[in-house]
């Protein structure tokens, strides 16, 4: 079995958020970048997992980026992935980026192709749709839960009010969220061993964009805390009703 996983580079949670250039771009310089954590922590993790339980399956990774992502693409290849793929360019078009892994995946001629849920950046949860679609394969998504059984897919997903469970035959697109798998970090031989995995760079394809950045804006800041005394709930009331709207 060949899997493919996608992942991205996203800044890390604590990252101060800044924007540049007419608050158009996002403001980089000093900015610490990690693996987006759904494609890290889930989809790569549970790939991973597929490959200890067969030791014929093959595990490629996919990042469309720059060459800056290829310490997080290291990273990734460190937790278990056998070697990567880079396609050489940058864009925040989910269309575009979703032809560039459809491409690549065409190719490969992948039996499963992962992708996390969502970046926590952008959050559009649009790359896996989309993916499917551009290849014609059946897709599920936010996956709690999959496994194998010969050549069809079990597939614990999240729906609103509950979960449900499909089956599909592979190939397959899934996107995965939390429950798929655990969280790992990688070892000292896996991180000496990615230093010689192969990281191959290639071109994109030619692709639409079909969206562009008008501007970014910060969320407004927040009100400051008012503390009323235990002795005046009628204050507290009021500030409830005419200020907070809350009751």
């Amino acid at each position: 079995m060949k899997i493919l996983v996608c992942i991205s580079k996203t800044p890390d949670t604590t990252a101060k958020i800044a924007f540049s250039d007419n608050n158009t771009k996002f403001a980089s310089d000093g900015v610490q970048w990690i693996i987006n954590p759904y494609d890290e922590w889930y989809a790569l993790v549970r790939a991973i997992e597929l490959k200890e339980a067969d030791a014929s399956t093959v595990l490629h990774l996919l990042n469309v980026g720059g060459a800056d992502a290829e310490p997080i693409i290291r990273k990734a290849l460190a937790l278990g992935g056998d070697e990567a793929i880079r396609v050489n360019c940058e864009s925040s078009d989910s269309y575009y980026i979703a032809s560039q892994i459809a491409a690549v995946a065409k190719e490969g001629n992948y039996d499963l192709i992962f992708t996390g849920k969502e970046t926590i950046d952008y959050n559009g949860s649009s790359i896996g749709g989309m993916v499917s679609e551009l290849l014609d394969l059946p897709y599920i998504s936010h996956a709690t839960q999959f496994k194998l059984e010969g050549n069809t897919a079990v597939v614990v997903r999240e729906i609103e009010g509950g979960e449900e469970t499909n089956k599909a035959p592979l190939p397959l697109v899934v996107s995965c969220q939390k429950g798929m798998a655990e969280q790992r970090i990688p070892n000292m031989k896996g991180i000496m061993g990615a230093r010689t995995k192969p990281l191959k760079a290639v071109e994109p394809v030619a692709a639409e964009t079909l969206t562009s950045v008008a501007s970014f804006d910060l969320p407004p800041a927040k009100a400051g805390v008012k503390l009323v005394s235990p002795e005046n709930p009628e204050e507290l009331v009021r500030l409830l009703n005419e200020e907070a709207k809350a009751i």
